[in-house]
């Protein structure tokens, strides 16, 4: 792999201009615990590549989304490992954000100058629970509409807006068609840009302040 990753830097060029940051010292007492954000991102690009390859069978269609599911499990080579392992990746995706989280705030690693990269993180975890919910609409199975039935009243509750944040998420006074084709915009589009565009600015400002030595 080292001989394969040296012919392509000939080529390309890699290590030359960012020698600074693949050869940089680390903070002294460094464990796995530091490793947590890098197994929420490789999860991330875990869920990016099985959600296109769902993407190819996948129906967004009030008519057709459960059949195609259905037949993405029972028919599609190897689609149901490639669905197990998407719905997997977003559960511990979830999991090591959590615990990547409680060990920045174990080690008071939100305190200045890093507090712009606590926020960064922070909206990462919202929008990795939005992208969740989201997702669990697409099956359109009985246990899916009633979770998002659920799930969506709450956005009623909103003094003053309440009602119109409701007929912006689910595209009208109920679940249909339309409220599938929203969350399926989200879940595979907007969602992963932002996530993607969060997820530069925290590594970037991780590069440039440095990593957090703990306490």
């Amino acid at each position: 792999m080292g001989r394969i990753f040296d012919w392509i830097d000939s080529r390309f060029g890699i290590k030359e201009p960012h020698r600074r940051f693949l050869q940089r010292r680390l903070p002294e007492r460094l464990s796995y615990l530091y490793c947590l954000g890098g197994v929420a991102f490789t999860l991330f690009l875990c869920l990016v590549f099985t959600g296109l390859l769902l993407s190819i069978y996948y129906v967004p269609s009030e008519r057709e989304a459960f059949q195609s599911v259905v037949n993405i499990t029972t028919e599609v080579r190897l689609g149901w490992f490639i669905r197990s392992l998407h719905r997997w990746s977003a559960h511990l995706f979830i999991v090591a954000i959590l615990l990547h989280t409680a060990r920045v705030i174990i080690h008071r690693a939100y305190r200045p100058p890093r507090e712009l990269n606590w926020v960064a993180g922070s909206m990462t975890l919202v929008v990795a629970f939005a992208s969740g919910f989201t997702g669990y609409l697409l099956p359109w199975d009985q246990k899916a509409y009633w979770a998002t039935e659920v799930g969506t009243s709450m956005v009623a509750t909103v003094p003053v807006i309440g009602r119109h944040l409701l007929y912006m998420v689910r595209g009208g006074e109920d679940i249909t068609g339309a409220t599938l084709t929203r969350f399926y915009s989200l879940h595979v589009l907007w969602l992963p840009l932002i996530m993607a565009l969060l997820l530069w600015a925290h590594f970037h400002m991780v590069k440039r302040q440095g990593i957090s030595g703990g306490l």
